[in-house]
């Protein structure tokens, strides 16, 4: 029953992402949920995203410590009052709760990247939210 609640919010928290983000900036897998025993009222969420080739995020936050590892093509990143980076394959990019994310996009017009999203949470909490500038 607990990996069924977990299945369920995964997706759940996916379709809410994807409602978020225009249909042609990604494509949002869920991967894996859980709760951290040793964190009260914390989560664990992992996703996979694959930005098409010109693909972009809007501005958002996560709420959440989010770890990005790039799985193939290349992706820019920046969050507020930083340097926006572009990150290759096997490179990985960090946003705190506090941050602002500015820029998310796929670097090519020509070529898709995928990447995999570790999030830690408060439980419950969405896994994104957009922010107006």
């Amino acid at each position: 029953m607990k990996t069924l609640r977990w299945y369920f919010r995964a997706h759940l928290a996916a379709i809410l992402m994807l409602a978020a983000i225009p249909a042609e900036a990604a494509d949002v897998k869920p991967l894996f949920a859980t709760d951290l025993a040793d964190i009260p009222g914390k989560e664990a969420r992992m996703l996979e995203v694959s930005y098409a080739p010109g693909a972009q995020d809007m501005v958002h936050r996560h709420d959440a410590h989010v770890f990005v590892y790039v799985l193939e093509g290349e992706i820019v990143m920046q969050v507020k009052g930083q340097p926006a980076v572009t990150l290759k394959a096997g490179q990985a990019f960090y946003e705190g709760p506090s941050d602002v994310h500015v820029v998310g996009r796929n670097a090519s017009t020509t070529a898709p990247a995928r990447f995999v999203v570790v999030l830690l949470k408060a439980k419950g909490a969405p896994v994104l939210t957009p922010v107006k500038e």
